[in-house]
């Protein structure tokens, strides 16, 4: 396989047809090597339009859905950035060159000791934490960027509350087959803006309190 010739292709049929237009986001994930976070036998399918199973039922999300929401998230090189879901890494390392730095929480600790394997010689801005996020809340402080790779029946209590002023959150919320990208922008102290993005079904959050949600 030509990877550059795929990653190419993975630019110009995939992710700007979906209406990622912004340069810098397609510079970055033109400068992060898709292929190394993949396993082996999955180099083949690193540009493909498709979710990538990386084990314990998650995936990693199609590169359409990538790009769209960091084009949503806004991210500017002053930025800290809160990521819920390591999953394969790929974002997490996105997520570093865009912004300042880079908290990433992972539930399954095989996942997040790959991740960190493959994000060692790719960034040193990056906090590394295991385990189910509620449990780690009381150690998070306020964050301008807030990155959820996994679906949620709605908005999880907590989540928007770390936002810093002017700060966005991207989650998938709902249940299949329908599930709608949003994005939450906290406008003003307990404030907060909602817009709908588009449709598209991934695994859920996983996460043992995931019962505690609220709508505002």
């Amino acid at each position: 396989m030509d990877i550059e010739q795929a990653r190419f292709n993975m630019i110009e049929q995939q992710i700007r047809p979906w209406d990622v237009l912004d340069m810098h986001v397609l510079n970055v994930i033109q400068s992060v090597p898709r292929e190394d976070f993949v396993s082996e036998s999955q180099k083949n399918l690193a540009f493909a339009d498709m979710e990538i199973p990386i084990g314990h039922g998650q995936v990693m999300m199609s590169p359409k859905v990538e790009a769209r929401m960091l084009q949503a998230l806004a991210i500017s090189l002053d930025d800290k950035i809160l990521e819920i879901g390591t999953g394969s890494g790929f974002i997490t390392a996105c997520l570093a060159k865009m912004g300042k730095h880079v908290t990433t929480c992972e539930y399954f600790e095989e996942l997040s000791s790959t991740a960190t394997a493959r994000l060692q010689h790719q960034a040193d801005n990056i906090d590394f934490l295991k385990g189910d996020v509620f449990n780690l809340l009381d150690t998070l402080g306020r964050y301008d960027v807030i990155a959820i790779t996994g679906s949620i029946p709605e908005q999880l209590n907590n989540f928007p509350r770390l936002l810093n002023t002017n700060g966005r959150l991207f989650c998938i919320t709902g249940q299949a087959p329908v599930m709608t990208a949003k994005l939450i922008t906290n406008v003003a102290e307990n404030s907060y803006r909602e817009e709908s993005l588009f449709e598209t079904v991934i695994p859920p959050l996983l996460s043992t309190s995931t019962e505690k949600v609220f709508s505002f």
